[in-house]
């Protein structure tokens, strides 16, 4: 079986919830409580789900000026997997409470890793509970994996190779909603605005109903998005490198492959005072 590799659609993943292949991972996270998540984990999920937290387990918290979710350490984070039950052939499942914004950092952490074999579930838990299927509050204890693995490190950015990639010409397209992007508002972190020569393509564009946009679509609009540059000469980048890997996830369902991330993206843009910065559009 080839695997699933961008989405899976919730009928499909409740016929396979018993295959000892298949490891499904709860990425449920919000930022105003980071303990929220974890606790509605505990409460219900998809059956067999294991528990990925945003802050302790997909970024490296003690990585300074890197952004507010610094990209995490191969081995550490290969030492997690392991501990989930995940080894390099598992077919992994992601998902998070609705639009797949916190599943696709997951997704994307384990396509740097070079492992195919991994889906963000598509609707997420809100369109898995509206469609009447399975919730158990019983904590999986996974049997432990080996996983050994390096990321990918021509696909991650820091800012000095985004200040470079638009120097070359290169495209960056910023995830976060438009009102942040100009610089109108900004809830998170300390300056609003955006990188200069950014362009904006809303992460919650990619979705319609909460479910991903078709592939054909989503290939139109990032085609029109791109214009005569290849998918591997963008760079995507958000607040902090989370929710631009839904434009990532959004691009490969689209058959549009090689985008790279900003890993600190504009709060570790701006962790240097004397970086410039753009407001309006762009």
């Amino acid at each position: 079986m080839a695997g699933w590799t961008t989405l899976v659609q919730p009928d499909i993943l409740a016929m396979a919830l018993e295959r000892p292949d298949v490891v499904i991972v709860d990425c449920r996270f919000s930022l105003l409580d980071p303990s929220l998540g974890e606790q509605s984990w505990r409460q219900s999920h998809i059956p067999g789900a294991v528990y990925a937290h945003l802050e302790r387990d997909l970024s490296d918290m003690s990585r300074l000026g890197q952004g507010r979710h610094p990209w995490p350490d191969a081995a550490v984070f290969c030492n997690k997997l392991g501990r989930w039950g995940i080894a390099p052939g598992t077919q992994v499942v992601v998902y998070d409470g609705d639009d797949g914004a916190m599943a696709a950092r997951l997704w994307f952490l384990l396509k740097t890793l070079g492992h195919e074999k991994a889906a963000v579930l598509d609707g997420g838990l809100l369109r898995w509970t509206a469609l009447g299927l399975p919730a158990s509050s019983v904590v999986r204890n996974p049997a432990p994996q080996r996983y050994v693995g390096h990321f990918d490190a021509t696909r991650l950015f820091d800012a000095a190779a985004v200040e470079a990639h638009l120097a070359a010409g290169g495209l960056l397209v910023d995830a976060r909603a438009p009102a942040r992007f100009r610089g109108d508002e900004e809830p998170l972190d300390r300056v609003a605005g955006h990188v200069p020569g950014a362009i904006n393509r809303p992460y919650a564009a990619n979705l319609v109903n909460g479910q991903f946009k078709s592939p054909m679509q989503l290939a139109a609009e990032f085609r029109e998005l791109l214009g005569t540059h290849a998918a591997a000469d963008v760079v995507a980048m958000c607040g902090s490198g989370v929710t631009a890997c839904h434009n990532l996830l959004a691009m490969e369902r689209a058959g549009l492959r090689g985008a790279k991330l900003f890993t600190g993206s504009w709060s570790g843009w701006i962790a240097d005072p004397a970086r410039p910065i753009a407001r309006g559009d762009s």
